[in-house]
C-alpha cells in the first residue's frame, strides 16, 4: 500500500486553545510573562497573539475539573520568537516575574521552559538557521539536550526602547509547535504520519516521536514519559489548529481521515477531528 500524500510543505500551527479556571490570571501570565497581546475578550473567552495574528484562545470554565495525573493532553505549547534578542527578553520576564523551570540548547534551537498558573507547560524558543541544524549520517535532524547559557542569553536582550523585562514578543512570533502527552507512540505515529500526513522528523527510543511538514524539526511532538492512559475531560488543552495553504489540502486530509474511520465535523471555516487520545485537532486553509 502506498503512503498517503504528505501535508503541504508550508503547513504550520495556527492557534491553540485552553480551558481555564481563572481567565484573569491566565491572561496576565500570557500577556506579561510570555509577552502576547490581548486581542479580544468576550463573556468567558479571550484571544491573545501578536499584531493581527491570534495564537492562543482561552475558554473560562471554573467548574471544570483539573487535569488528572493519568490524563493525556498537553505537554507544552511552544511559542517561537524570531530572534535571540527576543528570547533574551523572555529570560528577563521570567527572571523578574515568574519561575524558569528549564533551559536547553537543542542544537536546532534555544529553548526556555516554564508552566502557566494552571500547570500547562510553556516553551519559548528561537530556531537556529536550518543549515546549522545537527544531523545524523543519513541526513535526519538530530536534536541535542545541552545546557543553555542563560546569562549569555539574557545579555542579548534587546532593551533599546524599554526595559527588556516589559517588552512583548515581537511581530513574527508564532506558535512553533505543540508537544502532547499520549497513551501510545504506535497509535500516535500511525495517526499523525500515516493518516494525517506529517513526516516523522525525529524519534527518541520508545518514549517520544516528532512530526513535521516541509523539513521543519517538528510541528507536533508526542511522548509517553509520564505513562498517561485516559483522555482529558477537564481543564487544559481544548484543541490545536493546523493551517494549510489551500482548501484542496483540507479536502485531501478529510478524505484520508474518513477513509480511516475518523469522525470529521465542520468548524470555524475548516474541519475538526480527534487523535487516538481524544485530542481535538482543527484544520483550516489560509490564503
Amino acid at each position: 500500500m502506498s503512503r498517503p500524500p504528505s501535508l503541504p510543505d508550508d503547513t504550520r500551527l495556527g492557534r491553540t486553545a485552553l480551558a481555564v479556571a481563572d481567565r484573569a490570571a491566565m491572561i496576565e501570565f500570557y500577556r506579561d510573562i510570555v509577552g502576547l497581546r490581548v486581542q479580544h475578550r468576550d463573556g468567558t473567552g479571550a484571544t491573545l497573539g501578536v499584531a493581527e495574528t491570534p495564537l492562543l484562545v482561552l475558554y473560562e470554565d471554573p467548574d471544570a475539573e483539573p487535569r488528572g495525573e493519568r490524563e493525556t493532553g498537553l505537554y507544552h505549547n511552544a511559542f517561537r520568537v524570531p530572534s535571540r534578542e527576543a528570547l533574551g527578553s523572555a529570560v528577563a520576564r521570567l527572571r523578574d516575574r515568574w519561575t524558569l523551570t528549564g533551559a536547553s540548547d537543542h542544537g536546532i534551537s534555544e529553548a526556555l521552559y516554564c508552566t502557566d498558573p494552571e500547570g500547562n507547560g510553556v516553551e519559548i524558543y528561537r530556531d537556529r538557521p536550518r543549515d546549522a541544524w545537527p544531523r545524523t549520517e543519513d541526513g535526519s535532524i538530530r536534536a541535542t539536550g545541552d545546557p543553555l547559557d542563560v546569562a549569555a542569553l539574557a545579555a542579548a536582550a534587546d532593551d533599546t526602547t524599554e526595559s527588556a523585562g516589559s517588552q512583548p514578543v515581537p511581530d513574527g512570533t508564532t506558535l512553533g509547535h505543540v508537544h502532547l502527552e499520549v497513551s501510545s507512540l504506535e497509535a500516535a505515529r500511525a495517526f499523525y504520519a500515516e493518516t494525517l500526513g506529517f513526516d516523522v522528523s525525529m524519534a527518541f527510543g520508545s518514549g517520544a516521536c516528532f512530526f513535521a511538514a516541509g523539513g521543519y524539526h517538528h510541528h507536533v511532538g508526542v511522548n509517553t514519559w509520564n505513562r498517561r492512559s485516559i483522555p482529558n475531560g477537564g481543564l487544559g488543552l481544548e484543541w490545536v489548529e493546523l493551517l494549510v495553504p489551500a482548501a484542496d489540502a483540507v479536502e485531501t486530509v478529510r478524505t484520508r481521515l474518513v477513509g480511516d474511520g475518523v469522525s470529521v465535523t465542520a468548524v470555524d471555516d475548516g474541519i475538526e477531528f480527534t487523535d487516538p487520545d481524544g485530542i481535538a485537532i482543527r484544520l483550516r486553509a489560509v490564503d
